[in-house]
């Protein structure tokens, strides 16, 4: 069986910003329609849409790192679980955010659309 992981994803790309609200709960919500990660078996390219959804505490991700994270996933082979698992994991450890939310919907392929949410519940 061939196995295909290519790169390695690169969190040390993230970066954040102080809270500008910390005394107030509010959600924040980015959305990225253009993921796109491999397909550890058959090197096959996946697409998706990551919906990341937060309530920050004293952190919160900048956006560009945030897009340089994502992308670094582009040859990076790992099953959609992993993936959205991983991103999570990152993001949770970076920002210790009061909740977070990530889904990711990936583009149907043989007939099956997939969505996967990761919840964390930080409070």
């Amino acid at each position: 069986m061939s196995e295909f992981l290519y790169d390695r994803p690169r969190p040390d790309l993230l970066e954040t910003f102080e809270n500008p609200y910390p005394e107030r709960d509010y959600e924040i919500t980015h959305v990225a329609p253009e993921f796109t990660s491999v397909c550890p078996k058959t090197g096959h390219p996946d697409y998706g849409t990551l919906t990341l959804k937060f309530v920050p505490r004293d952190r919160c991700v900048e956006l560009k790192s945030l897009k340089l994270f994502y992308q670094s996933f582009r040859n990076h082979g790992a099953f959609y679980e992993a993936v959205t698992n991983q991103i999570a994991d990152e993001l949770i450890r970076l920002m210790e955010p009061k909740s977070l939310e990530l889904t990711a919907e990936w583009t149907p392929r043989g007939g099956l659309h997939s969505v996967i949410r990761v919840t964390h519940d930080g409070r």
